[in-house]
């Protein structure tokens, strides 16, 4: 059963960095791109960066590019999203999310109900 623990969630002010890491389990991690979305109040889930398979390549919404890195570890089988600069709008809940492809980041972004397993999501909250 595939299954993810998501972990590193919490209050920081804006300007300031957190970095969110899913644990998974029950599943061959290598054969999956990974993603990370993000819902906040009132609004839909929206896609927010994704890797391929080996690592090698990633996708970013543009709401966070330059400020948020996603990386894995296909030995430990983690996935996590350093989150520099961050900015009140940033302020959701955050879900790791994975799809078995050996195909690009952007399917993770462009197909999400292709998504085999979701994390339980984790809090960020930007305020000062």
């Amino acid at each position: 059963q595939l299954q993810f623990v998501e972990s590193g969630g919490g209050l920081v002010q804006p300007g300031g960095s957190l970095r969110l890491s899913c644990a998974a389990s029950g599943f061959t991690f290598s054969n999956y791109a990974l993603g990370w979305f993000r819902q906040a109040p009132g609004k839909e889930r929206e896609f927010v960066a994704a890797i391929n398979w080996s690592g090698d390549s990633t996708s970013y919404a543009e709401s966070v590019e330059g400020r948020f890195t996603i990386s894995r570890d296909n030995a430990k089988k983690t996935v996590a999203l350093q989150m520099n600069s961050l900015k009140p709008e940033d302020t959701a809940v955050y879900y790791c999310a994975a799809t078995r492809t050996y195909g690009p980041p952007t399917i993770i972004k462009t197909q999400s109900r292709r998504v085999d397993a979701w994390g339980q999501g984790t809090q960020v909250t930007v305020s000062s």
